[in-house]
């Protein structure tokens, strides 16, 4: 008799959770580290143009800032440095999240 792959166990399908991981990924990975798109691909191996998605939807949620444009360390360009500390968000003191 024949089995069919369901693709429940199937740990390299394009469907299912790749999104979320690799956002989830570069969340933690932010929580921990200021980084340029660069660097994060570099550490994470996510490529760079899903970073730079995954970065507008964190910015429009309120849960990613830029924090400085300075020379990147991996590529010698200027670029923005990114985290999702918000004790590290320059548009806003710790006090103020403290208010809600």
């Amino acid at each position: 008799m024949q089995q069919h792959n369901t693709g429940d166990n199937n740990n390299n399908s394009p469907k299912g959770n790749t999104r979320y991981n690799q956002l989830q990924t570069i969340f933690e990975y932010l929580q921990k580290n200021v980084a340029t798109a660069s660097m994060i691909a570099d550490v994470t191996g996510i490529y760079q143009k899903n970073i730079c998605r995954y970065k507008r939807d964190l910015e429009k949620a309120g849960r990613l800032w830029e924090t400085t444009k300075t020379i990147c360390k991996k590529t010698g360009f200027k670029a923005w440095y990114l985290t999702t500390d918000p004790n590290k968000n320059p548009n806003c003191s710790p006090q103020q999240l403290n208010l809600f």
